[in-house]
């Protein structure tokens, strides 16, 4: 069995369009599929279309959460419900291609990888300053991390279910599913595809969310964030130090003459905001790791598939 986890958030559009390809696909597969839709907090008729779809199908499951947590949560409780031997993370808005899936079985099948991955070849049709923000995100955090991960990589990827329960192992709150993926470690294989707009509905991908989403992934990652706090405290602590050397030489030769106070406001203005960057920095950290010892749940089930056949 396969199971295909499918995060949905205001996606009522996107669904039947996205189970109609995917029953396409299915019929020239000689593997049994199993849907698990991960219902995170929608606002529209997404809960009642995964409804309809789990009473005319019994390979159909949903779990619906009581708010939105979140699409990490939602890949999190779609990979612990999930029973099939191999297991696949897709995007509902079909930008990712239902098609690969039987070449992705093929090559797991066939070759001793664990995850058959996939990455757009190019980012077309996507705005520029977003698509440089992201090259450039990758470039950061393959160099100040460890963990290496792949530019234009998607979430959509066929993994075995050893590579799952590995995954599984690592319930931490603060969750950066591209990082997970590759921090487990094994051997996993990458298809280019071209890159498509969405099939229907609009993203709730904002800049700005991508933009925290990176942030969250560099901290998760690498402390280099706070070794160059440090290395900016080492570097003004030096910095003042040779300035006191200066005026002291300068007074002692030249006498004290009495200079204008813009330049000490600069002075005082820059190394406060030197100190707040530094506080930042360390406050986002310890940010994380207050939400780690407070132990919460990922998320929270409202309601499943289970409770239409009560």
């Amino acid at each position: 069995m396969i199971s295909v986890i499918v995060p949905c958030f205001n996606e009522e559009e996107a669904i039947p369009l996205f189970f109609t390809e995917m029953e396409k696909v299915k019929r020239k597969m000689a593997h049994e599929l199993e849907y698990i839709f991960v219902n995170d907090g929608s606002k529209d008729g997404t809960l009642n279309i995964l409804r309809q779809l789990a009473k005319q199908n019994n390979f159909v499951r949903y779990i619906s959460f009581s708010r939105n947590f979140g699409k990490e949560a939602a890949l999190y409780a779609g990979l612990q419900a999930a029973i099939g031997e191999l297991v696949t993370v897709m995007d509902v808005d079909l930008q990712d291609p239902p098609e690969l899936l039987p070449q992705m079985i093929e090559m797991i099948e066939s070759a001793d990888i664990d995850c058959v991955g996939t990455r757009r070849a190019d980012r077309k049709g996507e705005p520029p300053i977003r698509s440089f923000f992201a090259k450039k995100f990758y470039q950061l955090i393959n160099r100040i991390s460890d963990t290496e991960m792949v530019d234009g990589a998607r979430d959509y990827r066929l993994m075995t279910r050893q590579m799952v329960d590995a995954i599984l192992e690592l319930t931490e709150h603060n969750r950066f599913s591209k990082g997970l993926f590759s921090w487990v470690g094994f051997k996993t294989e990458y298809i280019s595809f071209e890159n498509r707009e969405r099939a229907a509905g609009e993203t709730s991908w904002s800049f700005w969310k991508l933009f925290n989403y990176s942030i969250d992934g560099i901290v998760n990652f690498s402390d280099a964030p706070l070794n160059i706090a440090s290395f900016v405290g080492a570097f003004s602590c030096l910095v003042a130090v040779v300035a006191m050397i200066f005026i002291i030489v300068r007074a002692l030769i030249f006498g004290d003459p009495t200079s204008g106070w813009p330049s000490l406001v600069t002075i005082i203005l820059f190394i406060g905001g030197v100190q707040l960057l530094c506080i930042g920095i360390i406050g986002k950290y310890i940010g994380k790791i207050f939400m780690e010892t407070k132990k919460r749940p990922v998320y929270i089930v409202k309601e499943t598939e289970k409770k239409l056949e009560q």
